[in-house]
């Protein structure tokens, strides 16, 4: 088993284009289910001796630590990938996974943050320093145009151009598409490549540096998207913010936000690089909470709207 995650991960990095974010969350899944197989089974089981037997009674374990049901979905999504991949290179394997059915979850809207502490948000870093300045450009670069997270942490100097407004983004599967940017990220980018130490060049070898990124973190060197994540906290704690949200929060929130104001979903899914409008169209489901609310306070039979006094 361990051999076959190895061929999976690579598979997924080198021939899908996955973040390191992904592959570590299939590394853990696997390799918590193969530990699983050796205790159950007392010895190590090939992915060819895997049955539907052994995914049912590491489900049973699952449920036993309490995890929930998303959780439990992952991991059984990860088991079935690892085993459709081991069947297209060939390998004697069945689908050990493929008749367990996923448990059922709530269907949660998208976090995302009211407009107001979005905009309360891109005023908390220091200005002061170049890490502040660095922080505000990626904040508004996250929210202003909807990227991920590992996206962000991609970019290359090249890749910004600020007399346009526009940025080349690598997403998932190493698919590029060309967004804008505001005029706020524009700004909050070109500043911080003016401040930027220009006596601390990034590390990390010849082809890092040739790749000059465009966000670097304090020890030189591109940034990670942990550090960003752990870089978004610290603001949620700065700010006081009642409630904990993550870059991918911010996304959400480009998306529900243009979407409230009038955007169309296909310029949307351009925006995101979704490859299939379904997952955009999540998003309808946060503008109707937000139709809702509208229609409550402005329809006259909505019943909250106190009636007018008669002249």
């Amino acid at each position: 088993m361990n051999k076959a995650t190895e061929r999976f991960k690579n598979h997924l990095r080198d021939e899908r284009g996955a973040s390191a974010h992904t592959i570590r969350a299939y590394a853990t899944d696997l390799t918590d289910f193969e530990e699983f197989l050796t205790e159950w089974a007392g010895h190590a089981v090939p992915p060819e001796r895997v049955d539907s037997e052994a995914v049912r009674a590491y489900l049973g374990e699952l449920y036993r630590r309490g995890l929930r049901a998303t959780t439990v979905n992952r991991r059984l999504s990860s088991i079935r990938s690892l085993f459709r991949f081991l069947r297209r290179e060939g390998c004697n394997v069945g689908d050990p996974a493929g008749e367990t059915p996923s448990l059922k979850t709530p269907k949660n809207l998208p976090t995302h943050l009211p407009v107001d502490d979005a905009a309360r948000l891109m005023e908390l870093p220091d200005t002061g320093t170049w890490e502040g300045i660095r922080d505000k450009a990626m904040f508004e670069i996250l929210y202003g145009s909807g990227l991920r997270v590992s996206e962000l942490t991609a970019l290359n100097d090249g890749d910004v151009d600020l007399r346009e407004r526009l940025v080349q983004v690598r997403g998932k599967g190493k698919k590029e598409r060309l967004i804008p940017v505001t005029q706020n990220a524009a700004k909050a980018v070109e500043e911080y490549k003016n401040r930027r130490p220009a006596t601390s060049p990034p590390s990390g070898g010849p082809r890092e540096k040739k790749a000059s990124p465009l966000f670097w973190g304090a020890r030189g060197g591109r940034i990670t998207p942990d550090r960003v994540r752990e870089i978004l906290r610290r603001y949620e704690k700065k700010g006081g913010f009642a409630y904990h949200f993550t870059p991918h929060a911010l996304r959400h929130s480009a998306a529900t936000h243009l979407l409230e104001d009038g955007a169309d979903l296909r310029s949307i899914q351009e925006l995101l690089g979704h490859s299939s409008l379904s997952t955009t169209q999540r998003y309808t489901q946060v503008d109707f909470a937000h139709l809702q609310a509208v229609y409550d306070d402005a329809h006259p039979r909505s019943g909250r709207r106190p009636p007018k006094e008669s002249k």
